[in-house]
């Protein structure tokens, strides 16, 4: 006689005797098979008493007892039969009686023992998967909550992304050569720099005259339309830049040339401070690279390059043969800072030169329109030009005779009111005096140069007075003489601590 299912079990297995009539082979057993809403039941310590088996409470029990129910009733225990049950002798003996039920009643807990299986027309929700199967949306395991929280036990949050360094930024865009078109986007600390400026930023190895180069031809792009040199960048604007060819990467940090790059320019330094620099750049030094020219001072500034990447910023030009005060910024809002000051012309600069002949008037104001001879070339010779010309600045210069030599030489002092190309040595040959040594201005013919007076240009940016880019105080710095320039004070009897009449000219 076959011993007819037990009603505690979950009636789920197919290997009984009234295992279903398909001919499917038996399944090895694996464990009870619960719900996912009869596991959170019991994690939450609820109590049904309706759903133990036997009538036992099984919500307080060890984990071990929870999941193991017995397979047999104990004695005197009877289990409740249905009113809507069928006979054993029906071809669905137990497994109609069971869905009949009322949810709540059927046995949640307990081993699965032998009994019908369901047919395929009941209707059942899909079995949900298991914990171990079921699939991860975060790439992590998934963890038990931890109570009153809802965080999960053993599990920290994820700190956010943070943004790219500066040095990361440069980095990734210094690596893109030769790769095709690039875009890159305006960042809110780049905010209101010229965009050859932007260039020379985030591609240090980039020579200028190659990105003087690429504005003039109109193959760099701002937001869709062609830019010039002169505009400035805004937050989130779009930049496309053609492929580029750069040079070799700089020395990399604490290699020999570097240490000697960076104990150069220490010695060259007038001031100093966290923002700001004052170098006394020497005579045929260049500021920024161009064709040939492998050594220049923003070449120099890697070597002052910070744990974070960034490095010294030029904040105003010298011509190559001028020596001098030249500004460098030490971080990006103290060049946007300075460079307004510039563009303002509120920072106050007095040259000296020696020319040659000595001027008339002892103190002049020159005012003229200068274009360049050569549009496009970054080098080329400024001429006088008229109002309304293509290209033509107005330059304002203030100068004043401090001492002569004879009717042969003359010490110039210099105050340019704005900042044009060869501004002071165009304008001096625009009166007649132009600057001794000077290759590209000088053109008095038959003039020998006096004995012992070196052919090099003698210019000296020899003071400046500027607002700190912090604390708006006046920064006062006064260069020396170039060795060249000493040599030729000497040899003329000029007292370099003469009174300069300078001061007294207007500052507009």
């Amino acid at each position: 006689m076959t011993k007819p299912p037990h009603r505690g079990g979950s009636g789920r297995s197919r290997t009984g005797p009234g295992a279903s009539p398909s001919g499917r082979p038996p399944r090895a057993r694996t464990g009870p098979r619960n719900t996912a809403r009869d596991a959170a039941e019991r994690a939450a310590g609820l109590v049904v008493s309706n759903r133990a088996p036997f009538g036992r409470d099984r919500s307080d029990a060890a984990p071990w007892e929870r999941d193991e129910a017995p397979a047999r009733a104990p004695a005197g225990a009877t289990a409740a039969k249905p009113a809507s049950s069928r006979p054993a002798s029906s071809k669905s003996p137990s497994s109609k009686s069971l869905s009949s039920k009322p949810r709540a009643e059927r046995p949640r807990s307990g081993p699965p023992t032998e009994g019908p299986a369901r047919g395929p027309s009941e209707d059942r929700p899909p079995r949900r998967p298991r914990r171990e199967e079921r699939p991860e949306t975060d790439g992590a395991p998934r963890t038990r909550r931890a109570a009153g929280t809802g965080e999960p036990e053993g599990r920290t949050r994820s700190p956010e992304a943070k943004p790219p360094t500066r040095r990361a930024l440069r980095e990734a865009t210094a690596e893109a050569l030769a790769t095709g078109v690039q875009t890159l986007e305006v960042t809110a600390d780049e905010a209101g720099m010229r965009i050859d400026r932007f260039l020379s930023a985030r591609f240090p190895q980039l020579p200028f005259t190659r990105i003087q180069s690429l504005v003039r031809k109109g193959e760099l792009r701002v937001n869709g339309k062609r830019a010039k040199a002169a505009d400035r960048v805004e937050p989130g604007a779009s930049v496309r830049v053609p492929p580029l060819s750069l040079e070799a990467r700089p020395p990399a940090p604490n290699s020999p040339r570097a240490e000697g790059d960076l104990a150069f320019l220490r010695s060259l330094i007038l001031y100093e401070d966290q923002d700001m620099m004052v170098l006394n750049k020497p005579f045929g030094l260049a500021v920024q690279g161009g064709s040939g020219t492998t050594r220049h001072v923003d070449g120099l500034l890697e070597a002052m390059r910070d744990k974070d990447g960034q490095k010294p910023r030029l904040v105003h030009r010298l011509d190559k043969d001028t020596a001098g005060c030249l500004i460098i910024a030490k971080t990006r809002l103290a060049a946007a800072t300075l460079a307004k000051t510039f563009r303002s012309r509120a920072a106050r600069k007095i040259y000296w030169a020696l020319a040659a002949g000595v001027p008339k008037v002892r103190q002049g104001r020159i005012s003229t329109y200068l274009a360049k001879e050569e549009v496009g070339d970054a080098d080329a010779r400024m001429r006088v030009a008229k109002h309304g010309d293509e290209g033509a600045s107005h330059a304002l210069t203030y100068y004043a005779l401090v001492d002569q030599a004879g009717q042969k030489l003359a010490w110039l002092s210099l105050k340019p009111v704005t900042g044009r190309t060869h501004q002071l040595r165009a304008h001096a040959a625009h009166i007649g005096h132009p600057l001794v040594g000077d290759p590209k201005y000088f053109d008095i013919e038959n003039w020998e140069l006096p004995g012992g007076i070196q052919n090099r240009l003698h210019l000296l940016a020899r003071r400046i007075v500027i607002p700190h880019p912090r604390t708006a105080k006046p920064v006062d710095v006064t260069a020396p003489l170039p060795p060249h320039m000493v040599q030729s004070w000497n040899l003329l009897g000029f007292d370099a601590a003469r009174y300069d009449p300078i001061v007294e000219a207007p500052e507009a």
